[in-house]
Order: structure tokens, then sequence, then C-alpha cells
């Protein structure tokens, strides 16, 4: 009898592509910083960044590894990268500053003042600046990204939230989570030329190119709102699930999702007709969304379940769902590695998403298995694995080939294995037990 070999992603399932990769720790002086909940990345060097409740993690996209380290006074609440300039803004919690780090030399290079509580930033690649929402003071700091300071504000309604960059029209817009409306910023002049009236506490924002659509998710009584760009009039209010949180949007497909926190699902809007096309099951509260243009997936945070679903953009169904760290709260995709960072508000690591698998893998999968679907499951550190007469024995191999555990049909106990991407391999009663060597390859 032959062997059938498995891939198995520790953390993950083979069989859809998606792998946890790694899980990145953070350490500093004052041990392992907690609180993750911003993440930017940078294209043109090929990092990443990742906000903490005492500083800034900068993380080469290549090897993983953490480079550099910002401190702050404060938990930092929103990051932002500016590509036409190659820096990096961080806002911190009730600190009357933004910061920017230099993308090159991962330096600190300025200081800028603004507003007490800045939440979110938006950069407008039209006039190189980047627009920062006073949550404290309910205005928008408007900052000249080559000379690093603050050129304009522009006045917003109470408690303004998320944002997004309209550039066609050369608009920014503003949700005002408690007077339930959207600001309009004409950015000829950094100053508010309207004001849109939403549906109830809107608490995220999209932009549909395509169509010159916004989107904005009212979370309180869960609508969408439909904005038009040209004239800032309302197309049409939407009815997803319950609870729309975050948005995001899918080129290709054009469609736009919402995370529904307070019913566990996901809707699909079809961008040009603004109808609901799709509602897709997801992990428990759902909480940030962001899409792979590489592979056409959209990548959805869920905060109580602690893991990722995978949904495909063609077909609107649910991959996979990967188990990733205690409440993940926020993600970003890096292109040139095609990884997924996964940022957990608890805990001291960063998930690492991968969608691809090494060509060895792909090839024996295909070559060995056929049909076989050997079903695993993973679960707090326990692998479980099939009881089946036709298998009695299992064991797990690392990359190199080199076999690292043997197990048993049923539970079994991995929670000292290293994060990485494992191996099940399976015989027959009828074959010798498995030796080392089996696997050979790289990713």
């Amino acid at each position: 009898m032959r062997r059938v070999l498995a891939a198995l992603a520790f953390l993950a399932v083979a069989a859809s592509g998606q792998w946890l990769e790694t899980t990145v720790y953070l350490p500093d002086s004052l041990g392992r910083p907690s609180d993750r909940q911003a993440l930017a990345y940078n294209s043109v060097d090929d990092k990443v960044y990742v906000g903490c409740d005492s500083g800034v993690a900068v993380l080469s996209g290549a090897t993983n590894q953490q480079v550099a380290w910002h401190r702050t006074s404060s938990v930092v609440s929103a990051l932002a990268y500016n590509q036409q300039e190659n820096k990096v803004y961080v806002a911190s919690t009730f600190v009357d500053s933004v910061s920017v780090i230099d993308g090159a030399t991962n330096a600190l290079v300025a200081t800028i003042p603004v507003g007490r509580w800045t939440l979110r930033f938006t950069c407008n690649p039209l006039n190189n600046r980047v627009y920062c929402t006073d949550n404290w003071d309910s205005l928008v700091a408007v900052i000249d990204g080559a000379g690093d300071s603050v050129v304009a504000t522009a006045s917003a309604r109470y408690t303004p939230w998320a944002s997004c960059c309209n550039t066609r029209n050369n608009k920014v817009y503003v949700a005002n989570y408690e007077r339930h409306c959207v600001t309009v910023i004409d950015c000829a002049g950094d100053t508010a030329a309207a004001e849109i009236r939403s549906g109830s506490h809107p608490s995220a924002l999209c932009y549909n190119p395509q169509d010159n659509k916004v989107y904005c998710a009212n979370g309180m009584d869960a609508t969408v709102t439909v904005i038009d760009g040209a004239s800032n009039g309302v197309l049409a209010t939407l009815k997803p699930d319950v609870g729309p949180y975050a948005l995001c949007y899918n080129p290709r497909e054009n469609k736009v999702y919402v995370a529904n926190a307070r019913d566990s699902t996901v809707t699909v809007i079809d961008g040009e007709r603004d109808t609901v096309v799709a509602s897709v099951a997801v992990g428990s509260v759902p909480r940030s969304l962001c899409y792979n243009a590489a592979n056409n997936k959209v990548y959805c945070v869920n905060t109580v379940s602690n893991d990722v679903t995978v949904i495909d953009g063609a077909t609107n169904k649910a991959l996979v769902t990967i188990g990733v760290g205690d409440q993940p709260v926020e993600l970003v995709w890096n292109p040139a590695e095609n990884r997924v960072y996964v940022a957990s508000r608890q805990g001291s690591s960063v998930s690492v998403l991968r969608d691809s698998m090494p060509a060895a893998v792909s090839e024996m999968m295909s070559d060995e298995c056929g049909t076989m679907n050997v079903r695993t499951t993973l679960a707090r550190n326990t692998l479980v694995l099939p009881v089946s007469p036709f298998t009695l024995y299992y064991s797990l191999f690392n990359l190199t080939g080199r076999k690292v555990l043997d197990l048993k049909p049923g539970a079994n106990d991995v929670s000292r294995l290293a994060p990485g991407v494992y191996f099940v391999v399976t015989s027959s009663p009828f074959s010798s037990p498995p030796e080392g060597g089996a696997v050979s390859g790289h990713r």
C-alpha cells in the first residue's frame, strides 16, 4: 500500500491553500506589549508596522523579523503609510501630536501637533496630504506630506470616526458617529463642502472607484448608505445583516463586503446595482476586512472566536477559517509576499497568514493523494486525527522532511511545536511505519 501524504498548515486547513505561516512575537524592554490594534504596510521597503499599547514595531515583510521599535507614551490608535513620501504616520490615544517614521531608515523624523485623539488617517495621493480625524475636537487636521506640518483644519460633526478618499473627485469623507452623518471635505480647499445624512452611528466607509460611490456602514440601525461621489446625493439605503461594522471593496468583482458584528456574517453587495447578493457565515463578532488582489479573496477577522475566515471573491463562499491570536482586531495585506498580518488586542503576537503552498507539497498532494481526504482538525493546541481501519500510523514531518512527532488516531497534544508548516503522513496497516526523509522541498 502506498503512503498518503496530506499537507497540514499549523492552525490552518491545507486543502484551501491558506496557511498560518508563523507567529511573530514582539517583546520590548518592559515585556511583551499587548493591545495591538493598528497595522500598516510599506510597499516601497516591504515592511509591516504594528501599533501596540506602548509603541510601534517594524517588521521585515520578507523575513517576518522585528527590525525596529518606536516607543510611544500611549496606545497607538492609528497608522497610515504615505507611499509618495515613504513615511508612516502614528497616532496615539489622547496625545496631541502625530509621529512620522521614515520608511527607509526607520528613524523618527517629525512630531506634528494635531488634535487630542486621532482615530483614523486617510492619505490623498492627489495632493500628497494626510487627513487626520480628531475625535476629541471634532476636526480634521490636514498634514502636508512633504513638509510634515498641519496646513489646514476642516470642521466635522461630533465624534468623527472613519474616513475614506474619493480620488476621482478629490474628496475626503468623514463618518460622524454620534451625529449620524457624513462630512464631505473638498480637498482643493480643504474645507467642509457638504453634510450627508446617514443611518444611525456610522462606523465605516469605503470607496468604489469603478462606480464612483461611497459606502457608509451604520451600526445601530443596520443599514449601509450609498453616496454618489459626484453629487454627494444618497443613491440607496441597503439592509445587510445585523450590526454592520467594517467594509472593504473588491475591484475585480466590483463587490462591497460588510462585516456584521452582531450576527457573525459578511454581507456581499453588488457594486453596480447596489443589491445584496450573498450573506456569508463567519466566526463570532467579525470586526475587520481586507482584500487580497493576488488571489481574489477577502479576509475577515473574528474577534470573539479568535480566527480569520477567508472568503472566495468569485463564489462568495467561505473557504477556510484559520485560528489566530487572542482577540484579533485588524488586518493588512502584504502584496510583495502575499501575506496577511493579523493584529490581536490581547496576547503577545501577530499572526502571519500566507496563501501559497510549497511547490513540492503541491506536487506530492496531487501525485500521491488523489481524492483522498484526511480530515484533521486543530483547536486549542490539540490535533485530532481520524480513526480509520485503513490507517495505522500517523507521523508529523516539517518542511525539511524530518519527522518531529509520532501521532495517533484521535487527540494529539501539539502545544510544544513551533509555529510553521507541517505534514501529516499516514500509512496503511499493511505498510511499515513512515521514516524521515519522506518530504523534501522549501517554501
